[in-house]
């Protein structure tokens, strides 16, 4: 199988022939030439970000190829979301261990293609070389924006609402899972909670909608406070978010009732890859409608106030204590 059981070694160019060349739209050249050519439409601006997941760190080492990139393409897809951006095109580097060989490449390869056609994108290039450590895998995904609709993490205003889409902690539940915790838990909310660990689900639609509402937004990977937080520092402003406003899954609600220590957990455990935003109050309608027509939750959880630094509250206005915001990277 892939997991891990290599197949006949190809070298650099064959292995690029072969896996990745197929994924190329016209700016790759086939991938036969040392840069790629990428056109910028008159009245649009190109949005550029890059993320790097490694083994063992970012995925498990055994989780199936085809998930790791999807993964991969899918935290990126999400930087662009989170500045309103439709996504076009990205290029690849792998650094992978020769252990893996080919049979994994080429299912990496298949999960790359499934959501290539899903989010109408296409390979520009990249690079692969090989590590005697954890595989390493990095992506720079590259999207347009209309000139000046961009959103920004610097937009946010004291008196602004806070808002989240979809449902907060299901990753971070979702890898206690496969780490042995929630034992009890259905067969069919372990699967939800797992898949979306697996492969998060990047709000683009949503994004590019946000562009003239939302004041100013993030995406939710380190954890939702301290994400936020980031956002408020960028901004200049302070936010109170109410804990019993997050909004969960029927998977994470039946944890949450059984032990309900847990929820202060899902507003920093981090891998949501939801958006978190701000907009004034007179734009709720214009979010509920959003949320009718996009089939998702949106839901408001705190505000935007003077000051710095960002307070999670309970029902009273009381200050919980948390020890950490969020995931550090070092």
């Amino acid at each position: 199988m892939a997991g891990g059981v290599p197949g006949e070694p190809l070298g650099e160019f064959e292995r690029v022939r072969r896996f990745f060349a197929p994924l190329s739209g016209p700016g790759g050249l086939d991938l036969l030439d040392d840069a790629a050519i990428v056109d910028c439409r008159a009245g649009q601006r190109l949005v550029v970000t890059a993320d790097a997941i490694v083994a063992g760190v970012h995925y498990l080492p055994n989780d199936p190829p085809e998930f790791v990139a999807r993964k991969l393409l899918r935290v990126n897809l999400s930087d662009l979301a989170a500045m309103g951006a439709q996504p076009l095109h990205y290029l690849l580097t792998t650094a992978l261990p020769t252990a893996l060989g080919s049979d994994w490449v080429a299912e990496f390869a298949r999960g790359l293609a499934e959501d290539q056609r899903r989010f109408g994108i296409d390979l520009l290039g990249g690079d692969s070389v090989a590590t005697s450590g954890p595989a390493v895998l990095s992506l720079t995904a590259i999207g347009e924006v209309a000139a000046g609709m961009e959103i920004r993490r610097s937009g946010a205003r004291a008196g602004d609402l806070v808002w989240v889409s979809g449902t907060i902690g299901d990753a971070f539940l979702g890898l206690a899972l496969l780490r042995g915790a929630y034992q009890q838990l259905a067969p069919e909310y372990r699967a939800r909670l797992i898949g979306r660990f697996h492969i998060p689900d990047p709000r683009v639609d949503l994004g590019r909608r946000l562009a003239g509402i939302a004041h100013a937004m993030i995406d939710v990977s380190d954890g939702l406070i301290a994400d936020l937080a980031h956002l408020c520092e960028t901004s200049c402003v302070a936010a109170a978010v109410e804990l019993a406003l997050l909004p969960l899954s029927p998977a994470a609600r039946i944890i949450v009732d059984g032990e309900p220590g847990v929820r202060t957990g899902l507003a920093v455990g981090g891998d949501d890859y939801e958006l978190l935003f701000t907009a004034p109050a007179a734009s709720t309608k214009a979010i509920d409608d959003l949320s009718s027509v996009l089939g998702l939750p949106i839901t408001r959880i705190g505000k935007i106030e003077s000051g710095t630094g960002v307070r999670l509250v309970d029902a009273d206005g009381r200050t919980i204590s948390v020890d950490e915001p969020g995931y550090r990277h070092f």
